[in-house]
């Protein structure tokens, strides 16, 4: 397993191979053996499945920024929500080390991290779990051996902690636990009861939880007792294990159940482990860390790494030593699993992890550009053997780190310029303003701390506040988004564990839904869909199981079999109607349809009662069915198709398939270009017009994991599983040492698909634009809609094409002529930016109209240039020699005047001038200019406003140059205005 790293020596040999510890005099393992004989111990000695880390970023689940914890991958088998036929649903026993970042969310490390010795954003939980098989007297019977037998922890420097109780809720005190230590032989003295907030962890607001117990190590030992220390907060006496039992269910209104199948649920970080175990009193003084302070004092050349903190920490360097070093195991952790700096979520938590990282890096360490990326080496050096997809995207990590510490760097000096200017307009002893700080922090990503630190150095604070208003409405304006929704659409149709239970102990079977791939096609090559009738098993109503549903109620409709498709695999549930046999006037629209657990549950307003036993025939709405599994299809094709024409690196992020469109997330390094995307849509309609025979078969999964080639995400499958292949037969696929899925579309999928490809006509990319770096989201559309894209793409380059040339007939006419076409250039460029057109089409369209609009406008310049000095130079004939120019000239545009009385400026410097210009419309624009010779008596600014406000309108500027507007109906009164202030200047 790739988690246990590998070698795969007996658990003895392993703890025999360890160094001795200079100081302990006891063995002195390497982080490497503590994680390798954790998982073995378990897999071995006790009979666990060892799994490999799931991906940092978290599958499936809406309610993580990052996978923060061991148990994350498991919840479905908390909540009893895991296909019953999935490798998860079978486990009893599982061991794994854990991938874990604690940033951002309710969990969140970040600005800790540095300023002691513990803190980490990414970590390694060490965990076991028992689903339903052993509980607490196996489960602390274990961990003591393993700590006190294979580690050789000295016991009297453990003490357990357990749940002392809760009388609010009316839960007595684990004593069962605390008699399981004390049969352990752990002395009474070191077995300790704690309450609640110690004590009792939880998944969330709702959902399993339980009591837990937690080992503490003392690091001083020396036979003391060190009880009063547990839990106080001293670092001389730290958490290294906890076991948590899941033996409740919170439920929503706050009380507690008992849950139908208990659970064991432990962690126990390694990075904290293996200090005890090589003697350390730091973590970043183990083998996990070294390696990579020591490339960081070779990559910077300052002082070496000491372990100082707070105020002996002068200049914070051995501070900046450990932010670097956490945040560079994150971001080769994060970005190896897909997650990418960016602007929101996940994306932008690790954003602010790599720039304050490079902050530190630049600011206190005084490094090279570069060094952050430099260390990527060494951190797989460190991680690979237990994490080897590490070494495979090592580059690509160096190459993202680099672009992304330019591009900070570059806003670093862009906010210290924002910073200064704004300190330079402040009042004295004013405060900082807020909206300042905040556009610094969300707009260029700028670390609060830094800004503290920027103007505590000029003597300035910031309105904390203010401030503080900006980030509570942030969050309330998050809070807001899909949440909400979320929280709606869970009230009928996601069983809660109770219910699944119940279910299970009813005996209620698991739903058939093999009906929904039950369709052919006609002679007439039109798809036939076979109605499916079905017994209604159960029905559920405000989080109960209930057996009738009167009319008008909500409900979720639990059948023995049905032919609906459910949403997963990112593809829309189906849509229909179910009717009761004998009553067919009587239609239950179905709304929507969710698994859970097995059994597929219809969202369904009841028109009249439903019971349990009542027989039903469910009709699909065809329509929408065919083309979900037309996008669905396309979907594997343009994935084929992307891996052909960008290379095989290309690797699916995630897909959402409609009966509108198809959404596809991939990484890649650069943009697309045009001819790629037209590449791309060449393979596809290829595929499209040999009307490839579409093969699905279920397979085992282990047999299914063999096929060379194979495309999938990394997610739970039943088992058996379904395979997708184009063009190619299953059997085929699945032969030994075939390459055929190398050669064509293959991957596991449960969705729902075409027969044949032809039925998809065409496929047309509409969109394609960077989610974060290297990683891009397509939008496609098939069918009738590709088409009509088509279509509209050809007319508006025909629109393009006339525009063209229409610009190079017109170049020497008159200004307004080509402003029209200007004008006309800019309408065009938005219609394309937000038309339904190929992809490709619109960027060469766009490519086109932005040389249209340069051309456009440098003719326009031009052409006012020439027609400025025409007047001026009419102008200057007329006033010859004055000091004061002041005059009434036709002009196109505001422009055309300001250039003109810039000409006349110009070619008479000591001249001030002021021109007023009629417009057919009853406007008069007014543009002035004041020689530097009358300033600052003399100001053109407040010439202007004199002027225009005599017309009725506005004016302003600067000292010596203005411009205004006005009405026609005042412009004489206006010409001796302005002469009348001009000579009281002068």
């Amino acid at each position: 397993m790739a988690a246990a790293g590998p070698l795969r020596l007996p658990l003895l040999a392993v703890r025999r191979s360890w160094p001795r510890c200079p100081r302990r005099g006891a063995a002195c393992p390497s982080a490497g053996q503590v994680r390798a004989a954790f998982l073995r111990f378990f897999e071995e000695k006790h009979g666990h499945r060892c799994l490999p880390s799931a991906p940092v970023r978290p599958r499936g689940d809406p309610t993580l920024l990052f996978v923060n914890s061991g148990m994350n991958q498991f919840k479905p088998v908390f909540l009893g929500t895991a296909h019953p036929r999935s490798e998860l649903a079978q486990q009893r026993r599982v061991v794994n080390s854990q991938k874990c970042v604690r940033a951002g969310g309710k969990h969140n490390d970040l600005e800790d991290v540095g300023r002691d010795t513990y803190h980490h954003t990414f970590f390694e939980m060490l965990g076991n779990w028992s689903f339903g098989d052993y509980f607490k007297e196996e489960a602390c019977s274990m961990a003591w051996e393993l700590l006190t037998e294979v580690y050789k922890i000295p016991k009297d420097r453990l003490y357990v902690t357990y749940f002392g109780g809760d009388s609010s809720l009316g839960l007595s005190a684990d004593e069962e636990c605390r008699d399981v230590w004390l049969s352990l032989g752990v002395p009474a003295s070191h077995v300790l009861p704690f309450p609640m907030k110690d004590n009792f962890w939880e998944m969330g607001d709702t959902g399993p939880c339980g009591p837990c117990t937690e080992i503490h190590y003392d690091h001083v030992g020396g036979g003391r007792n060190a009880s009063a220390l547990v839990n106080q907060g001293s670092p001389d006496v730290v958490e290294i294990w906890n076991l948590v039992f899941m033996q409740y269910s919170r439920e929503v209104e706050g009380n507690l159940l008992p849950l139908p199948q208990h659970h064991v649920d432990t962690g126990m970080g390694l990075e904290r482990l293996v200090t005890v175990l090589q003697n350390k009193r730091s973590n970043y003084d183990t083998d996990l860390f070294t390696p990579i302070l020591d490339a960081i004092h070779k990559g910077c050349g300052g002082p070496r790494y000491q372990g100082l903190v707070g105020n002996a920490d002068v200049g914070h360097v051995d501070m900046a030593y450990r932010v670097v070093a956490d945040h560079v195991r994150t971001l080769c952790v994060c970005i190896t699993d897909g997650i990418y700096p960016g602007f929101s979520g996940a994306e932008l938590v690790l954003r602010r992890i790599l720039r304050r990282a490079v902050r530190f890096c630049s600011e206190v360490l005084h490094a090279p550009h570069g060094l952050l990326a430099s260390l990527v080496p060494t951190v797989v050096e460190v991680l690979g053997d237990a994490y080897p997809e590490l070494r495979k995207n090592a580059d690509q990590v160096m190459d993202i780190i680099n672009e992304n510490e330019v591009a900070f760097l570059s806003s670093l000096e862009r906010g210290r310029r924002i910073i200064e200017r704004t300190v330079q307009q402040m009042k004295p002893s004013a405060s900082f303003p807020a909206e300042v700080a905040w556009s610094l922090y969300g707009n260029l990503g700028f670390p609060l701390d830094l800004i503290d630190l920027m103007l505590e150095e000029k003597g300035i604070r910031l309105d904390l506040a203010a401030f503080n208003e900006f980030v509570l409405e942030d969050a309330k304006r998050k809070a807001r988004g899909p949440q909400e929704g979320r929280q709606l659409e869970g009230t009928v149709v996601h069983l809660d564990v109770h219910s699944l239970a119940e279910l299970q102990k009813d005996n209620i079977p698991a739903t058939d839904d093999s009906p929904k791939y039950s369709y052919k096609l006609g002679q007439h090559g039109q798809y036939e869909f076979s109605p499916c009738q079905a017994t209604i098993l159960m029905l559920y109503r405000d989080q109960s199981l209930q057996k009738e549903v009167g009319a008008g109620q909500h409900c979720g409709v639990i059948l023995d079999r049905t032919n609906f498709y459910a949403e997963q695999g990112g593809q829309d549930s189906d849509q229909g109607y179910l009717i009761r046999l004998g009553q067919q006037d009587i239609l239950f629209p179905v709304e929507s349809v969710r698994l859970c657990g097995g059994y597929v549950i219809h969202e369904v307003t009841a028109v009249e009662t439903l019971r349990v036993g009542d027989q039903v025939q469910l009709f699909v709405d065809e329509v929408q069915r065919l083309a979900c599994m037309t996008n669905h299809t396309a979907t594997h094709l343009l994935n084929f198709a992307l891996r052909h024409v960008l290379g095989d690196s290309t690797e699916q992020r995630g897909s959402h398939v409609t009966a509108e469109q198809l959404r596809f997330d991939f990484n890649i390094k650069g943009p697309v270009t045009v001819e790629q995307l037209q590449q791309v849509e060449q393979v596809v309609q290829d595929v499209i017009k040999r009307n490839e025979a579409v093969y699905m078969a279920e397979v085992p999964l282990a047999l299914a994991r063999r096929v060379q080639g194979l495309r999938a995400l990394d997610e739970g499958y039943p088992d058996p599983v379904r395979i997708v292949s184009l063009g190619i037969p299953v059997e085929t696929v699945l032969t030994s040492n075939s390459q055929a899925a190398m050669q064509t579309s293959v991957e596991l999928c449960c969705g729902t698909h075409l027969l044949q490809t032809g039925a998809m006509e065409d496929l047309a990319i509409v969109s394609e634009r960077q989610l974060v770096k290297g990683i891009s989201r397509v939008i496609a559309v098939t069918g009738r809609q590709a088409k009509q894209a088509r279509e509209v793409g050809q007319c508006l380059a025909m629109e393009v094409d006339s525009v063209s040339i229409r610009m190079k007939q017109t170049r020497s006419t008159s200004v307004l002529e080509m402003q029209n076409l200007s004008k006309e250039v800019g309408q065009l460029t938005k219609v394309v930016a937000s038309t339904t057109m190929p992809q490709w089409q619109r960027k060469e369209l766009q490519s086109i109209l932005k040389s249209l609009q340069r051309t456009a406008n440098t003719a326009i310049k031009k052409l006012e240039m020439q027609q400025a000095e025409e007047k001026a130079q009419r102008l200057l004939a007329k006033h010859c020699n004055q000091p004061v120019i002041i005059d009434t000239v036709p002009a196109d545009s505001l422009s055309i005047l300001m250039k003109v009385v810039n000409q006349l400026c110009d070619k008479s410097p000591g001249t001030s001038v002021l021109l007023l210009s009629p417009q057919d419309s009853g406007e008069v624009l007014c543009a002035c200019q004041v020689s530097k010779n009358c300033l600052p008596v003399f100001s053109a600014a407040d010439w202007a406003v004199a002027v225009c406000t005599q017309m009725e309108g506005k004016a302003g500027g600067s000292p010596i140059v203005a411009k205004g507007s006005g009405n026609a109906k005042g412009m004489q009164g206006a010409l001796t205005t302005a002469l009348e202030f001009a000579r009281s200047k002068i």
